[in-house]
């Protein structure tokens, strides 16, 4: 599993150009899911990315979470995430999870995420979306379940 994680200032999705998911301060999660994962692995990266301690504290060190800045979540899954880019110019996805999987460990992350976070907006599963944030810093982690 790999989140790329982007401390925003606002950020959105768009599909067929009606904005479905909008927040201000927090992150924004693209998610990427691969054929190994479950919900374990979910749980530890959950934690991991609502534990990171990147926002900026009265004396401007990265010492504050999520919770303590009163941040919210927007999650998009990507699948292009596991984009194989080896072998010649053209991108292989065989490494991303199919996608009635990738699909409900999404919804599992969101449902996790909102016991945790009080506000969590999302993407489309599948859908063509405009991505739009403001990347504050510009600041960004990847998580890989498989580095931690």
């Amino acid at each position: 599993m790999k989140f790329v994680i982007q401390r925003v200032t606002q950020a959105s999705v768009t599909v067929n150009q009606e904005v479905i998911g909008e927040i201000q301060k927090g992150f924004m999660v693209l998610i990427g899911v691969s054929d190994s994962d479950n919900e374990e692995i979910a749980d530890k990266m959950i934690r991991k990315m609502t534990g990171l301690r990147i926002f900026e504290d009265q004396d401007g060190k990265t010492n504050l979470s999520l919770a303590d800045v009163d941040g919210s979540l927007l999650l998009i899954s990507q699948f292009t995430l596991y984009a194989n880019c080896k072998k010649g110019n053209r991108p292989s996805f065989i490494e991303a999870g199919k996608p009635e999987k990738a699909n409900a460990l999404y919804e599992y992350i969101i449902k996790k995420c909102k016991d945790i976070v009080p506000i969590v907006e999302t993407g489309s599963f599948g859908a063509d979306m405009k991505v739009s944030l403001v990347n504050d810093g510009p600041f960004t982690i990847v998580l890989d379940s498989e580095q931690l």
